[in-house]
């Protein structure tokens, strides 16, 4: 939680917001490559 506080702090100092989509999307592949090494992997199949 620590790291997200310094993180939106420096994104807030430092006038940084266009790193934001960047941080998101790559949230969401790290999400997806999570999901799809677990036994979810039949389930994002089909959503594709």
């Amino acid at each position: 939680m620590e790291f997200l506080k310094d993180l939106w702090q420096f994104l807030k100092e430092r006038k940084k917001w266009w790193l934001t989509p960047i941080i998101i999307a790559l949230l969401l592949v790290a999400i997806l490559i999570i999901a799809a090494s677990t036994g979810l992997a039949p389930f994002i199949y089909t959503l594709f």
